[in-house]
């Protein structure tokens, strides 16, 4: 079994029977049912049945949502430094068992809303740990000119995860409640997560001579952070996320606002979620093949050219057409972080400086609902608000064209050379 492994990890890259694919397609498993997708995509239906079972308010339930979220944001630098002193196995695997009895255990809820809010915060901090910024290392280890293909197929696992998981949550819940639903949910974080990550997710120096992490070129983390292009992404980063999170949080209560129905704005969330997983393919084909800040430049323009339709928006048509271009924004961004931090920055440090980057965007994707929100309860309007953001958007997708080429390219492919 060992010898037929280590001759699949020596295939080419674009060769189906390359042992990496199979990397791929466990993370993908494991990201549909990880933090990303079944904690923050499936939130939203619970809020009644909770409202209607313990009488709490929507405000406080959500903050249940803001406390993960923080929690995501303190947590992701440490476990980005676990993971890459450890290697992703030894993260994963706790994470995604802790991450699934807890979701698990909110069937188990009582009307104390700290019960609430302390499992709302454990899973903030596992939650990287069940996502794809644990999976993004074993990811990035086993492929180097197809990286962006192989970065968008476990995205789009996220994407997968995003469109059936609400619809599954909420045919549970109008069928056995609310509690069953949790239940079925923490069955399938253990279930699926688990035996595809114990399985198969490994760094490619591991599964060819032993289980210890391997040492890999590039930056410290320390060096990382003192770098230019870092600080660029980053800024890109946080503004591209107050914009994009703001504008989905608030995409149905503005177009209902405009005398869309509620079925038809529905429809443009669904235009919004297929868009982006159509285009964490797109861009990750795009990136193997063009430089991945022309790339960003593009994605980000179009973010922007949605934000600014969704302010003008009043028709289905119009609504759609600007969720899309939204889409675009939020699969894309999926993609090229990782991408771009490997690029410039290589493997030695490269969970460590993607958690410190998701900390930002988890800040910025809290405080951009807030932004919007208070903007329409002072004004009665999205439109000013959503045009100043497209603007920033604009603004900082030009930012990338001071991102230099590749710095630590070689070094990388040497690695690979080396291990082929």
């Amino acid at each position: 079994m060992a010898q037929n492994s280590e001759h699949l990890s020596r295939l080419n890259e674009s060769d189906w029977q390359y042992y990496g694919w199979r990397v791929v397609l466990a993370a993908s498993v494991g990201v549909m049912v990880g933090f990303g997708s079944l904690f923050v995509f499936t939130f939203g239906v619970f809020v009644k049945p909770l409202e209607i079972e313990f009488g709490w308010s929507r405000e406080a339930i959500s903050r249940g949502f803001g406390f993960a979220a923080l929690m995501l944001a303190i947590c992701s630098p440490t476990l980005g430094r676990w993971l890459d002193r450890y290697g992703p196995r030894r993260v994963i695997l706790p994470c995604m068992m802790v991450f699934g009895c807890g979701i698990a255990s909110l069937a188990l809820l009582r009307a104390y809303l700290w019960q609430f809010y302390a499992t709302c915060i454990l899973l903030g901090a596992v939650g990287n740990g069940a996502a794809h910024l644990s999976y993004s290392r074993a990811i990035s280890t086993w492929f180097h000119r197809r990286l962006g293909m192989a970065l968008a197929l476990v995205m789009a696992g996220a994407g997968l995860g995003s469109m059936l998981l609400p619809f599954l949550a909420e045919t549970i819940i109008a069928s056995s409640g609310w509690r069953a639903a949790y239940l079925v949910l923490g069955g399938l974080a253990l279930g699926l997560g688990l035996p595809s990550t114990w399985r198969y997710i490994h760094e490619r120096r591991q599964l060819q001579h032993d289980f210890r992490p391997a040492p890999h070129a590039g930056l410290t983390w320390q060096q990382g952070l003192r770098s230019f292009p870092f600080w660029i992404i980053v800024a890109v980063l946080f503004v591209g996320s107050v914009s994009m999170n703001g504008s989905l949080t608030h995409l149905v209560p503005l177009l209902t606002d405009r005398g869309i129905t509620g079925r038809d704005a529905a429809l443009c969330a669904s235009a919004l979620g297929g868009s982006s997983l159509v285009a964490r393919v797109i861009v990750g084909s795009l990136l193997d093949r063009f430089l991945g800040s022309r790339v960003a430049f593009a994605v980000y323009l179009i973010l922007a050219a949605g934000i600014l339709l969704l302010g003008r928006a009043h028709s289905l048509f119009t609504g759609c057409l600007a969720a899309a271009f939204i889409g675009v924004g939020a699969g894309g961004e999926a993609d090229i972080t990782p991408y771009l931090l490997t690029r410039y920055f290589g493997l030695r440090a490269f969970s460590t400086l993607y958690g410190v980057t998701w900390s930002f965007y988890a800040v910025a994707g809290a405080m951009g609902p807030v932004i919007l929100g208070r903007a329409y309860d002072s004004t009665g309007s999205y439109t000013s608000l959503l045009t100043v953001l497209a603007l920033c958007t604009t603004l900082a997708a030009a930012l990338m064209f001071l991102l230099p080429r590749y710095s630590n390219s070689e070094a990388m492919e040497a690695e690979f050379v080396q291990l082929a």
